[in-house]
């Protein structure tokens, strides 16, 4: 089993505990819109490595627990990403915040890994510090795959920091 299999059972897994623990843990309702920016360390697990840079808008509307959100992710090797989903975040007291996401968007590879589609999914895990102010440093971990609908699928993953910039305010 190579590391991206590997890596994508653990997400998948993890993404499986978060669903569970958020069925029964709604997101908070203080929290407000971010602005996201993410710097990261593209196809970690492989061989056509290069440096990501992701901006996102993730939305304060929730549906139950779910929150939408959206976002662009270029590299150094000129592939482009848009895309967009829904996430939930699972709070552990007041400071610390694991959060899922799942999108679709379109990717173009440019002279970066060719990923066998135009369209492409994104899963994803992060673990953040959450400020008084609402603001969130963390690290993330996101797998890009085709799921099989492209004529090959050998997917790659974002290993990344992520600063989240509350957008309004909440209260504490």
């Amino acid at each position: 089993m190579n590391g991206s299999a590997i890596a994508r059972g653990v997400l998948g897994a993890a993404l499986a505990a978060a669903w569970l623990v958020t069925a029964t843990t709604p997101a908070r309702a203080d929290d407000p819109a971010f602005i996201v920016g993410e710097i990261g360390h593209f196809d970690f697990f492989d061989n056509v490595e290069s440096t990501s840079f992701n901006l996102e808008y993730r939305s304060n509307y929730k549906l139950w627990f779910l929150k939408p959100f959206g976002g662009l992710m270029v590299n150094t090797d000129k592939a482009v990403y848009g895309y967009g989903g829904l996430l939930v975040d699972i709070y552990f007291g007041k400071r610390w915040v694991l959060t899922g996401n799942t999108a679709i968007g379109a990717y173009s590879h440019g002279d970066s890994k060719e990923l066998g589609s135009v369209l492409e999914f994104r899963s994803g895990l992060e673990f953040a510090f959450r400020f008084d102010n609402r603001a969130r440093l963390g690290v993330g971990i996101h797998h890009l795959s085709n799921a099989g609908i492209g004529s090959q699928n050998p997917g790659t993953e974002i290993l990344s920091v992520i600063f989240s910039w509350p957008l309004g305010r909440g209260s504490n």
